[in-house]
């Protein structure tokens, strides 16, 4: 098949989800027979400025005449039909979630990106979606045809499982920028009202995403006299946030939405009971008996979840079980690739196919 340009905004090397997706996969293709060369786009999407369209436009339009784009659905959702329709290569658009799903923006700029996405779905030779949630999302809501639309879960690297602190103080791990989506903020509320219990929190993502919603979740945290037990780590090393996977009792997943939800899995993958919301694809992700799962948004039924396992270390404990046995049954990062290849060649003209034989 031709060569394939992976378009992505931004840092490639950003400590996001979405980010580390992108890397695994530009990393894995060519050992599924396909080249692959990464196009770096303005990192101002979904937002971007009538400059950066314009420079994007460019950018895609000098890629080779019977290339396949491959474009991440950060910047993909937003593009406009000036520029999409000026491409004339066949494209896949790779869906983490779908950009009207973020939390915390006006229902304005949420109607119009729902009606960018749907659109430039609608042109697309083909869609990847990272869960079957995000898949159903897209068939039902953004009109993508049953037949266009791939699958391709991230993987999920072997791990060992993880022993925990050790201590009478559990200690409660959150992972994931801070965003209006992960909803820090319902987790503090959460945890104000288990100050009787013995327990610390860490949350590990970046704080520089969206400063504002640092600021009042560090706010809520000083306010609810958490400060000497939440801490807001920032983002880490990998080695860091292995170590910090390593030494948590818990993992706490508040989100609002997820497309996927990458630290559920790396969670299971060390044998981390959970208590998270079903947000989007997060119910799924988390299957029933390794942990609780509560509806998103809801501050009570949150604290009940986590006073359930907090005062009850057989049951978390019989959580930690069944959240092992499950990682070790989640896909791998090849299996993702491949399924990222498939769908890759399938978009291909027959004609690249023919020459490239």
């Amino acid at each position: 098949m031709p060569e394939v340009v992976f378009a992505i905004p931004g840092d490639i090397q950003a400590p996001t989800g979405g980010y580390a997706y992108d890397r695994r996969i530009l990393e894995l293709l060519p050992g599924e027979g396909v080249a692959v060369r990464h196009l770096a786009l303005p990192g101002s999407f979904p937002w971007a400025s009538v400059a950066d369209l314009a420079e994007t436009q460019g950018l895609l339009q000098g890629t080779p005449e019977d290339a396949v784009l491959l474009i991440d659905g950060l910047a993909y959702g937003s593009m406009t039909e000036l520029v999409l329709n000026s491409v004339f290569r066949p494209i896949v658009a790779l869906v983490h979630h779908p950009l009207a799903m973020e939390a915390g923006m006006p229902e304005r700029r949420r109607r119009a990106l729902f009606s960018s996405e749907r659109a430039a779905l609608a042109r697309a030779a083909g869609v990847i979606a990272t869960s079957r949630a995000t898949g159903r999302l897209l068939v039902e809501e953004y009109g993508v045809a049953p037949e266009a639309l791939t699958i391709a879960e991230p993987g999920a690297d072997p791990a060992p499982r993880a022993p925990g602190s050790g201590s009478r103080t559990p200690v409660l791990l959150s992972v994931g920028a801070v965003s209006p989506r992960k909803a820090y903020g319902v987790l503090v509320e959460a945890l104000a009202g288990l100050r009787d219990r013995p327990w610390t929190a860490r949350i590990v993502g970046a704080t520089d995403r969206d400063p504002d919603e640092t600021a009042r979740v560090t706010s809520l945290i000083q306010d609810a006299g958490l400060s000497d037990r939440v801490a807001l780590d920032g983002a880490v090393s990998a080695a860091e946030l292995d170590a910090a996977f390593a030494g948590a009792d818990l993992l706490v997943h508040p989100a609002l939405y997820e497309g996927y939800g990458m630290a559920l899995a790396e969670a299971l993958a060390r044998g981390l009971p959970i208590v998270s919301t079903t947000g989007g694809a997060a119910a799924d992700t988390v299957p029933d008996g390794a942990g609780l799962k509560v509806a998103p948004g809801d501050a009570a039924a949150l604290r009940e979840a986590l006073a359930a396992l907090l005062d009850d270390p057989a049951r978390r404990s019989r959580c930690a079980d069944a959240s092992w046995a499950a990682g070790q049954a989640l896909p791998r990062w090849r299996d993702a690739a491949a399924a990222v290849a498939g769908a890759l060649r399938r978009a291909a003209p027959p004609q690249a196919g023919r020459r490239a034989s």
